[in-house]
């Protein structure tokens, strides 16, 4: 597989990226959401201090800000390279996850990347995938009422499914051909460390929730999130 076109896939969505949804939508309300509530960039902290309206835009904008060059990338490269094309969107994927969590204009403290996460696993077009990912994070959010285990268990979900089907030839993979597979595996990898930095970046919430401090989804304006 050509590395030249890994490095470009992880650049080019890094670019995408660095389009903070959060910042452009709080400075149109006179917000500097990095002062407020959490001061992460995302939809929680968006939907805490600017109310409903606010964490639904920033949520769409990061979305597909991932979604989008994914999209673009899928719709090339699957008739170029059918046997491993998803490889080169998911590097594209976690290059604006990357983006999204560390913008080097704002000294690289972005989002913890989930709605961007989101938007890189719908880059891949597999409905099967995307439904069961749907209904693993409302139904974590449904029963703890806590966006960020809904987030953690949508990520760990996501690993599980991907390897499952990869495993099962229900993705583009042939395992009986050498390159594919070791696409195969290399997918699997860029999945993980997709999940990998989505739960690194929850590190407060998960010590939050141990400590039965972590704030429950509110769907009003609040200045006293974490």
């Amino acid at each position: 597989m050509n590395i030249l076109l890994r490095v470009l896939c992880l650049v080019a969505g890094y670019l995408f990226g660095l389009i903070e949804t959060g910042v452009l939508y709080g400075k149109m309300k006179g917000v500097d959401i990095r002062k407020h509530g959490s001061g992460n960039l995302g939809m929680t902290n968006a939907l805490r201090v600017l109310g409903p309206k606010a964490g639904l835009v920033v949520f769409i904008g990061d979305l597909l800000k991932a979604f989008i060059p994914c999209l673009i990338v899928n719709i090339i490269f699957r008739n170029i390279y059918p046997e491993t094309y998803m490889v080169y969107v998911l590097y594209t994927g976690l290059g604006a996850v990357l983006g999204h969590n560390f913008p080097f204009y704002l000294h690289f403290k972005g989002g913890k990347g989930i709605s961007s996460s989101a938007g890189a696993i719908l880059g891949l077009l597999n409905p099967w995938m995307c439904l069961i990912l749907i209904v693993v994070f409302a139904v974590a959010v449904l029963l703890t009422h806590y966006v960020s285990v809904g987030s953690i268990a949508l990520m760990i979900g996501y690993v599980t499914v991907f390897v499952i089907f990869a495993l099962n030839g229900m993705l583009c993979f042939d395992k009986s051909i050498p390159e594919s597979y070791n696409a195969m595996i290399e997918a699997i990898i860029l999945s993980v460390i997709l999940a990998f930095l989505a739960i690194i970046r929850h590190k407060a919430n998960i010590g939050r929730l141990i400590r039965h401090e972590e704030n429950k989804l509110s769907f009003h304006k609040s200045e006293e999130s974490k």
